[in-house]
């Protein structure tokens, strides 16, 4: 068995549990939030760049997922779909591009935006989330505080994005995100904040969906489209929801 396979299990098995213990008082409230949103007839969405929109891919058109949450993607920023894959690193850190950005998203005061930045210091989040503020929207910021707390900001304002959130989710990681070591190497290897970003939302996604039945609300929620009745059961509520959802 491979050492360095247990221990870097091991070692996001521990960031979990530590958002297990840690951080569930503020996934009850990001949840309280949506599920504010959701039974106002208000909006959800989600932005991340680079590596950080992965998390937010994960939560759109999932089986099981919340159909309510719409992404926010631009050009030259998200990690799939662009090359060379190492322009988007340039493109997180201009200033000016998140208004770009925000501006042709359908996003609007009384919404709700969940922003993804793991060090939180670039511009395109730190931008786009004081903007989303300046605007009405209540931002749900996710991005470890130890990561975040060593690093300088690359915004002239010297703000970050906790700055401008009016809820933080700690993902736990430390800064450089690599947990893994080992003397025949310089540097750390093998990132974690991939599976805590998920984990941390998938979670409130749960608390969500909770929240929502206790108040009385059948949340909708894709089946999987795979499973006899699944496309028709989609179908239903993507027309029943059709004013809250942009991705289709």
């Amino acid at each position: 068995m491979s050492s360095f396979a247990d221990q870097y299990l091991e070692g996001v098995i521990a960031l979990l549990r530590r958002i297990q213990s840690e951080e569930m008082e503020n996934i009850d409230q990001a949840a309280r939030m949506l599920a504010d949103a959701i039974q106002n007839g208000q909006r959800i969405f989600g932005f991340g760049a680079t590596h950080s929109s992965l998390p937010i891919q994960d939560l759109v058109y999932r089986a099981g997922g919340l159909m309510l949450i719409n992404p926010i993607y631009a050009p030259g920023i998200e990690s799939l779909d662009n090359y060379p894959a190492t322009k988007t690193s340039q493109i997180e850190q201009l200033p000016g591009y998140a208004k770009i950005i925000l501006d042709a998203a359908p996003i609007r005061a009384g919404d709700v935006l969940i922003l993804v930045s793991v060090s939180g210091r670039n511009a395109v989040p730190v931008e786009m989330a004081e903007l989303a503020q300046q605007r009405g929207v209540k931002v749900i910021g996710v991005t470890s505080w130890e990561y975040t707390n060593n690093v300088t900001s690359r915004v002239p304002s010297g703000k970050k994005l906790y700055d401008f959130c009016d809820l933080v989710l700690d993902n736990k990681v430390a800064k450089g995100d690599a947990i893994l070591s080992d003397k025949r190497m310089p540097e750390k290897f093998t990132p974690a904040s991939g599976v805590t970003s998920n984990g941390l939302l998938h979670a409130v996604v749960a608390a969500t969906i909770e929240e929502l039945l206790d108040r009385g609300i059948t949340p909708p929620v894709f089946m999987a489209g795979n499973v006899d009745g699944g496309p028709e059961h989609n179908q239903r509520l993507l027309a029943e929801y059709r004013d809250r959802i942009f991705f289709t």
